[in-house]
């Protein structure tokens, strides 16, 4: 149930601008350098340069959960323009390089002196399992400034991460991103993130998807959280009610999308898993290309399967080919 896109965009990102700097390590570096695995934590300047020296050779790329997205969407051959803040450094040049040159609009401004631009350290287990250490930098400064009014109104759906609420500052930005958004007719969507960023803000989150989300995107471990419940399909009741549209990854088991009485149950697309850092934010581009041009909810969950498969394929959260070939290709 997509629409047709008069607008200048079909998504607008806004997020942490992040430089990911991955590499393969095994469960003793895990051991060792205590880090959470499987999961997202927020560490300080001196934490993330004393786990950085720890870390293998690396591999660097721009990253943040948002951006990834805008990636996708810009490789399916939408528009997609990003919102987030970067530091006039070598990792912010890096950051604005990588987005403009898929073809992302990206004009937000370089913050001079101060913090340096964020960073992640995504750390690939034998399981493929991605362990990630986020030092926010510059981007925990995002504030309401920063929101291009006029890039919002021109988007048919403002895309938000849920890592965002954790920097006071974003957070407003965020809302008044969505405030915008619902003033010019257009669609807000939200990603949940990351379980622990759930229950990190669960209040606020409840509040959001009842009131202010249009579409929402979460895993199975985030939405049991959310609601607070034991089972995926009692979370499943409890946001059926809560927004207009849910779509619920389940890993190799697929995702289930749900709006109103529909629910689509969408199977996994076949991928050889070499690392699992950005397949919900290749997801979430794929479903909304499709949902911004018009493809149904059926549709618009198998081009976001298809896409979180190619990017699970290789190292690195953004496409290594054209989204938009390869859904062809698999036409």
């Amino acid at each position: 149930m997509g629409r047709s896109v008069v607008s200048r965009f079909d998504v607008v990102c806004i997020g942490n601008a992040l430089v990911d700097v991955l590499s393969h390590e095994d469960d003793a570096f895990v051991a060792r350098t205590a880090v959470e695995r499987g999961t997202m934590g927020l560490v300080d300047e001196a934490r993330s340069n004393e786990i950085y020296a720890e870390m293998s050779p690396a591999i660097e790329a721009s990253g943040g959960s948002a951006g990834n997205t805008a990636a996708g969407i810009a490789s399916f051959g939408g528009r997609a323009a990003y919102i987030g803040r970067v530091a006039d450094d070598t990792f912010g040049k890096l950051f604005t390089h990588d987005l403009r040159s898929l073809g992302v609009h990206f004009e937000s401004r370089a913050a001079i002196g101060g913090l340096p631009t964020g960073r992640c350290l995504v750390i690939i287990t034998p399981d493929a399992q991605r362990t990630m250490c986020t030092y926010l930098g510059t981007g925990a400064e995002l504030d309401t400034s920063y929101i291009d009014e006029a890039v919002v109104e021109a988007a048919a759906v403002t895309y938000l991460e849920g890592y965002v609420w954790d920097p006071p500052p974003a957070k407003g930005a965020v809302r008044h991103a969505a405030a915008v958004a619902h003033r010019a007719d257009n669609r807000v969507a939200l990603t949940l993130s990351d379980p622990f960023c759930v229950d990190r803000h669960r209040e606020e989150f409840l509040e959001l998807v009842e009131h202010d989300v249009d579409i929402l995107f979460a895993n199975e471990h985030e939405i049991t959280s959310l609601y607070e419940v034991d089972t995926f399909d009692d979370a499943l009741q409890r946001v059926r009610g809560h927004c207009e549209i849910a779509a619920l990854t389940r890993g190799k088991h697929g995702s289930v999308i749900v709006h109103g009485d529909e629910v689509h149950v969408i199977d996994a697309h076949p991928a050889r898993v070499i690392d699992t850092t950005g397949a919900g934010d290749l997801y979430a581009a794929g479903f909304l290309f499709g949902f911004t041009h018009g493809r149904d909810l059926a549709m618009c969950g198998r081009l976001a399967s298809l896409a979180a498969a190619e990017v699970i394929s290789h190292v690195a959260a953004r496409p290594a080919v054209s989204l938009a070939e390869w859904a062809a290709a698999g036409d």
